[in-house]
C-alpha cells in the first residue's frame, strides 16, 4: 500500500509540481490550496505525511501545524514545511509550531523526495527491523510502539522526530552528541549540512514536555560546547 501525502500550497503551479514529483515516486497525493481545506482533508483522510506551505491566505501554515499538533491523532504525522520564508527566525517559528523538517523555496525536487522518504522511514520503520518495545534509562521509559515517554510524574506523546531524537539519545545513555552529529544520525543530513537550530528547537520542545523544570533540565542535558546527552542519574 502506497503512503498518502497531503500537499498544501496556495500556488497551484508549485502544488502541481510537487504532486507530479511525489506521484512519480509512487505516493498517493492529495492537494489543498487553503489551510482550512487542508484541515478538513487531514481530519477525514489522516495522511501519512503533510507537505505544508506557510504563507497562505486565511489560515497560515503555522496555524495549520499548531492545530494539527494540538490533536493527539496528528502528533505522529510528519510535517514538512516547504516555504519561501527562509530566515532563521522563520525556521525556528516553524519548528516551534511542531514541524519535523523545513525546506525553503526554490527547492530541488530530488531533495524534496529524499526529505519525504526520510520522514516516512522514521515514522513507519521497516517491519523487518523490529525495534525494542521499550527503552529504559533510569526513571525514563520510552514506549517504541506508542511514541510515549513515561517519566515519574507524567506520560507524554512525542512527534516522530522527537521520538527518534529521544530514542537515539536513550539508546546511548551518558554519551554526548554534538548538534552536527545528531543532524546526521537522527535527520540523516550529510556532514556539514543542516541547521543546528533544528536540533536546539526540538530539544527545547522535548524539555517542555518531559522536564519538571525545563529551564533546569534533569534528564536532557546540554554539555557546554560539546552537545546533548541523556543523564537521568544526576
Amino acid at each position: 500500500m502506497a503512503y498518502s501525502i497531503l500537499v498544501v500550497d496556495d500556488d497551484e503551479d508549485v502544488a502541481e509540481t510537487i504532486e507530479r514529483t511525489l506521484r512519480r515516486a509512487n505516493y498517493e497525493v492529495r492537494v489543498a490550496y487553503r489551510g482550512a481545506d487542508a484541515m478538513e482533508i487531514a481530519r477525514r483522510e489522516h495522511p501519512d505525511l503533510i507537505v505544508l506551505d506557510i504563507m497562505m491566505p486565511g489560515m497560515s501554515g503555522i496555524e495549520v501545524c499548531r492545530h494539527l499538533r494540538a490533536n493527539p491523532r496528528f502528533l505522529s504525522t510528519p510535517i514538512l514545511f516547504l516555504t519561501a520564508k527562509g530566515e532563521i527566525a522563520d525556521k525556528i517559528e516553524g519548528f516551534e509550531a511542531g514541524a519535523d523538517d523545513y525546506l525553503t523555496k526554490p527547492f530541488d525536487l530530488r531533495e524534496l523526495e529524499l526529505r519525504v522518504r526520510a520522514l516516512l522511514r522514521r515514522s513507519h520503520p521497516d517491519q523487518m527491523e523490529v525495534p525494542p518495545e521499550r527503552i529504559e534509562v533510569g526513571p525514563l521509559v520510552l514506549d517504541c510502539q506508542t511514541y510515549e515517554l513515561i517519566t515519574p510524574d507524567r506520560k507524554v506523546l512525542l512527534t516522530p522526530v522527537e521520538f527518534e531524537l529521544l530514542r537515539f539519545l536513550m539508546s546511548n545513555p551518558g554519551k554526548v552528541f554534538s548538534a552536527e552529529k545528531l543532524l546526521q544520525q537522527v535527520w540523516g543530513y550529510p556532514p556539514g549540512t543542516g541547521m543546528p537550530d533544528l536540533v536546539r528547537v526540538h530539544i527545547k520542545n522535548i524539555r517542555e514536555k518531559i522536564e519538571p523544570s525545563p529551564r533546569n533540565p534533569r534528564y536532557l542535558k546540554n554539555i557546554l560546547r560539546h552537545g546533548y546527552t541523556i543523564r537521568p542519574y544526576d
